[in-house]
């Protein structure tokens, strides 16, 4: 044991005389040898358990920071969806407020829509005005895009409206272009129908349909919608119509105090139209007259050329018109 001790001394001495590359003590030399893996070793375990930490502590930060972020995004969605709510709302207003504006001749009423029938196979909504605002029965009630109803039924602070395409509603109808009467009739489905017109009658997609007044609640020339369909029946055309208004999104209506016809405008889409539609009518007439008329020009004979005598030459020439007789003329067509 001491002879191992005694030999374990003088290698100790003999490293730290003896000096290798670089004038690097041999002892320190295997110091550095036998301690690097070691410090590697503790390196690693500090570095890893230090990530470790760190990428738990941030995990945490994280995901504090994404619930406020979550909070924070569904309130401003929120917010978002009520802005949305007031823009379309204020939007709403504005057109009332521009169709009333552009309809003075006209009593109205703007009405909020509070309610709806329950009955599945009745089309019916309820507002919020009634006697108090002298809303009555059979009053017409629209929108600034077309005809929606009437009242059926009024009480002290609500009233009842019939939608054009409930079963028991009829509205007085014609078309824009041609002034073709019929009835616009509801059978329960989102589209009403257009009754009594004939199979003779050209009727194509697309062909609007006005109110013709005759229902004495409508004025007359106010917008219904377009034609959507239409096939032969018996005995009259099977004629599927289109509202122009959207009768299961309605949220602000006009009540017709009065029946006065509407002054067109350039503004407004329920009697605009109309007016359109009955200029294009009449310069469509304009022109197949026109047509006719060329047509029964063309088709008379060319005149006999006028004569070269004197004025009393042609009369003693010609006895027919000494003795008063008439002069044959050719059939004008």
């Amino acid at each position: 044991m001491l002879l191992a001790m005694v030999v374990l001394a003088q290698v100790l001495l003999l490293a730290f005389q003896i000096k290798g590359e670089q004038n690097v003590p041999l002892i320190r030399y295997w110091a550095v040898t036998l301690l690097t893996p070691l410090e590697r070793g503790t390196t690693a375990t500090f570095s890893s358990v230090g990530s470790i930490w760190k990428g738990y502590v941030g995990l945490r930060n994280a995901r504090s920071e994404n619930e406020k972020m979550r909070s924070e995004l569904q309130r401003l969605q929120l917010r978002n969806q009520e802005l949305e709510s007031q823009t379309a709302e204020a939007q709403r207003l504005v057109g009332l407020l521009n169709f009333r504006d552009a309809h003075p001749e006209t009593e109205m009423l703007a009405a909020e829509v509070i309610g709806s029938s329950s009955d599945s196979a009745s089309q019916t909504i309820f507002i919020n005005r009634g006697e108090k605002d002298r809303v009555k029965v059979n009053y017409g009630v629209i929108t600034p895009d077309g005809v929606i109803g009437k009242i059926v039924d009024v009480f002290p602070h609500t009233a009842e409206i019939l939608l054009i395409n409930d079963k028991d509603s009829g509205v007085g109808a014609l078309f824009a272009a041609t002034r073709t009467h019929g009835v616009v009739r509801g059978s329960g489905d989102p589209e009403p129908h257009l009754d009594y017109v004939i199979n003779e009658e050209k009727v194509l997609p697309g062909q609007i349909i006005l109110t013709s007044g005759e229902d004495k609640i409508f004025p007359k020339d106010l917008l219904i919608g377009t034609v959507e369909s239409a096939k032969p029946g018996n005995p009259f055309q099977s004629i599927r119509i289109a509202p122009a208004a959207r009768l299961d999104r309605l949220e602000d209506v006009i009540v017709l105090l009065s029946s006065h016809d509407f002054v067109s405008s350039k503004n407004d889409n329920i009697s605009g139209t109309a007016a359109k539609q009955t200029a294009a009518a009449a310069a469509a007439a304009e022109a197949a007259k026109a047509q006719v008329d060329a047509g029964a020009t063309s088709a008379q004979p060319p005149q006999a050329p006028a004569s070269n005598q004197p004025a009393t030459q042609r009369s003693n020439s010609t006895p027919a018109a000494n003795t008063g007789a008439a002069k044959p003329q050719a059939p004008r067509l």
